[in-house]
């Protein structure tokens, strides 16, 4: 038996406390842990892991936890960008999951067997940066479990997976509880709470407020008002746009044009003869299993992506590689994704990095001026983040700073708005608001929105048209489009 009893722990700056009053489990269990964005959520998994340091109270110790994070991810992204970037040409690749894998165990067996329960083997020799967001999750997942530990815990894990991966994770790790393990989840979703989580917590204010049997606990009006969207502001208006942020457009012609569009790599193929035009007004819809093409696809949208220049693309009335410049595409274009957040190293004030969304900037190095910090305050007051405005970005919860992101995309209401699996991490009225954000300016403004999800029921009302990758059996994928019932 486990337990926990009057603790109290803080970071490692020594700003940020955590409490446990009192917390009991059982030599085996599966646990699940909710709450809001910003409740503590990933604080009590660092508390629970050791990472944190205790200050008061009494707490089991010499647990042996396997953990994955949002945190474990950007430390993996930024150790993997130093190796590519060191004197060592061997390293110019970066990371693979095999070698990560190999570090771990050299049980070559239990690598595949995992690496098939996930649907991952075809993987297992990319360089981590270019896996997807939902293949560098399953990198840690693997990771993990290699390790045999007594206890796994996951915070958020089923972010960034396709349908069909969330399932098998769900089994295997009830596979992983049956066969003596014990489980912690940490879950932004309600419908991710297995059934075989006999536990449930929530988490208030940094704080293990509630804990009990999970149906006992769902039924705590505390739980239910999670999910009570009467809470939110109506959205009747949004900060207006400053003049000199204004960026005209003719809607006379598509905003964007692909003719047979392939992309390769090596012998893997990515996308095989596209052809995609969205229409002025156009809203979509992008969906399709982990590694389909999605993320390379709008890469070739925002520029990002070399390939764009050996391919028949027009972007905005631009054809590529007529001499026009990077920043012609980029300054049409609102972008979020989980590949910039993991990317979004800077650690500046919040206020910031909404005001960074004015100057297409990663990071704040012009004076903005009197009236663009009203109106980033005005934001910041929708997101109901005020308090935060001189706060550094990084000490915020994932899902605070995913918030922040996607008002740094929209700040300008652009004519294109891309939104790569944004609500991701959000807890039920973040994603409720992100909806209404994108739902006011389709039916209000100039923007087109670029919707991708994983999670049926997500894109936001009002999105006419959906472009979906289906699996063919070859690791290629076909693509279909068709038109969403109103």
């Amino acid at each position: 038996m486990y337990q926990w009893k009057e603790c109290t722990y803080n970071t490692s700056d020594r700003q940020v406390f955590f409490t446990i009053k009192k917390l009991t489990l059982p030599d085996h269990f599966y646990v699940t842990f909710v709450g809001a964005n910003g409740s503590g959520k990933t604080l009590l998994a660092r508390a629970l892991e050791g990472e944190l340091k205790l200050l008061f109270g009494n707490a089991p110790s010499g647990l042996k936890i396997s953990s994955i994070s949002f945190e474990k991810q950007i430390k993996l992204m930024e150790e993997d960008f130093e190796r590519r970037n060191s004197d060592d040409p061997r390293a110019e690749t970066g990371f693979t999951p095999r070698e990560m894998f190999a570090a771990i165990s050299d049980d070559t067996q239990e690598i595949s067997r995992l690496c098939d329960i996930l649907n991952f083997s075809y993987a297992l020799d990319r360089s981590y940066h270019k896996l997807s967001s939902g293949e560098g999750r399953k990198t840690l997942i693997i990771e993990a479990l290699l390790k045999k530990p007594d206890i796994i815990l996951l915070d958020s894990p089923f972010d960034g997976l396709d349908p069909a991966a969330r399932k098998e994770l769900q089994d295997l790790l009830t596979r992983i509880y049956d066969a003596g393990a014990s489980v912690i989840v940490n879950t932004n979703r309600f419908e991710e709470i297995s059934p075989r989580s006999e536990y449930l917590g929530l988490v208030m204010s940094r704080d293990l407020a509630r804990f009990g049997y999970r149906d006992e606990i769902l039924e705590d009006s505390s739980v239910k008002q999670l999910t009570h969207y009467e809470k939110l502001p109506k959205i009747c208006a949004l900060p207006r746009v400053p003049l000199d942020c204004q960026i005209p457009l003719d809607r006379s012609q598509p905003l964007i044009v692909m003719k047979d569009v392939t992309v390769a790599y090596g012998d893997h193929v990515i996308l095989n003869k596209l052809s995609w035009t969205v229409n002025p007004y156009e809203h979509w819809e992008i969906s399709g299993p982990n590694g389909c093409g999605k993320s390379t696809l709008l890469s070739l949208v925002t520029g990002d992506n070399p390939q764009s220049y050996c391919n028949d693309i027009t972007l905005f009335g631009i054809k590529r590689g007529s001499g026009e410049s990077i920043w012609d595409i980029k300054k049409h274009i609102g972008y979020v994704s989980p590949a910039f957040h993991l990317d979004y190293r800077i650690s500046s004030p919040v206020i910031n990095v909404i005001l960074s969304g004015y100057f297409d900037s990663v990071g704040l190095y012009e004076q903005p001026g009197d009236e663009k910090i009203s109106l980033a305050r005005q934001w910041l007051s929708l997101l109901g983040l005020s308090a935060y405005e001189n706060a550094s970005f990084r000490s915020l919860s994932f899902g605070q700073q995913r918030l922040l992101l996607i008002v740094r995309a929209l700040v300008k209401q652009p004519p294109l708005l891309i939104l790569d699996e944004p609500l991701q991490g959000l807890d039920g009225l973040g994603r409720e608001l992100v909806r209404r954000f994108a739902e006011f300016l389709m039916q209000n403004g100039e923007t087109q929105i670029l919707f991708v999800s994983h999670h049926e029921g997500d894109a936001p009302r009002g999105i006419g048209k959906r472009l979906i990758f289906t699996d063919n059996g070859t690791r290629t994928f076909d693509v279909k489009i068709e038109i969403v019932p109103k």
